[in-house]
């Protein structure tokens, strides 16, 4: 049993997907199912059922988490012990905040070169949490939070981007309202997952004699791209960013916009470190 095992094996229990589990630790997908296997053979227990749509926790595998949790903790505190003392922040974000952070992040260590800047991947509900809990000094959400001792601080505003495929009925267009959209099946992740999207969506309809035509929720091990690709009448909704192998189209009678915020504790604002984060991400 190996340590990097346990903390793929914490990775794919909070995830409950080999493959964000593997984006999470910066693996690939068959290197963590590798890993994971190899560890239940030491084991000599199987610790997750696997299907096509899900992945299940077995009953050893919630007897051995908060265990290989402490194991994790514990090597954190030994790094931690013999490591040079000086100032340490951790950001919490997700994949899709990376360029700006660590752009954000290299102007934060050229302005204070003894401090260590952490970049922790972690879903939106575990950022929040780990900020209130002081395991990290501040995090980047899409949308805002009302949370007693936390402060919010709007960063900047995001177009999200039409995405269909190029044999969509409307791929030819170019530009398009949300009437012509309403007939066509919208795939977004579950509304537990994304309900700032959903909200979002509901919102943007609202006037509109007709509403949107749900399609099947998209699974958290799947991506939009190969939806919209298996379902070409489909539509979604993507962030900023590439969205290679689909096409985007205009809306003329809306724009679907939505915050990018930090999140930190009251007491961590007026750290220069963190500051100087701040800052940075208001210039990205």
């Amino acid at each position: 049993m190996e340590l990097r095992q346990l903390a793929y094996f914490v990775a794919v229990c909070e995830e409950l997907s080999f493959s964000r589990a593997a984006n999470r630790c910066f693996i690939s997908q068959s290197a963590i199912s590798h890993q994971i296997a190899r560890l239940e053979r030491d084991l000599g227990a199987q610790l997750f059922e696997r299907t096509t749509r899900a992945v299940v926790p077995t009953d050893a595998t919630l007897r051995l988490l908060p265990l290989a949790k402490q194991m994790l903790s514990l090597e954190s505190a030994i790094r931690a012990a013999v490591r040079t003392t000086g100032p340490r922040i951790r950001l919490a974000a997700n994949m899709s905040f990376a360029a700006p952070s660590l752009s954000a992040i290299a102007t934060a260590r050229a302005a204070h070169p003894d401090a260590e800047i952490e970049y922790v991947i972690k879903p939106f509900r575990q950022r929040i949490t780990a900020v209130a809990d002081g395991d990290c000094d501040l995090a980047l959400i899409r949308g805002s939070v009302d949370q007693p001792g936390l402060a919010v601080e709007q960063l900047w505003v995001e177009d999200l981007v039409i995405a269909i495929s190029s044999n969509h009925p409307l791929a030819e267009r170019g530009a398009v309202t949300l009437a012509d959209l309403s007939p066509y099946p919208l795939l977004l992740p579950p509304e537990q997952e994304q309900v700032l999207l959903h909200t979002l969506i509901r919102s943007a309809f609202a006037d509109l004699p007709t509403g949107p035509t749900f399609g099947p929720p998209i699974p958290p091990d799947h991506t939009a791209t190969m939806e919209l690709l298996n379902r070409p009448e489909s539509w979604t909704i993507l962030y900023e960013g590439p969205t290679k192998g689909l096409l985007t189209l205009d809306l003329t009678d809306h724009r679907l916009r939505i915050p990018v915020s930090a999140v930190l504790r009251e007491d961590a604002r007026e750290n220069p470190i963190v500051r100087t984060l701040l800052d940075a991400l208001h210039r990205r």
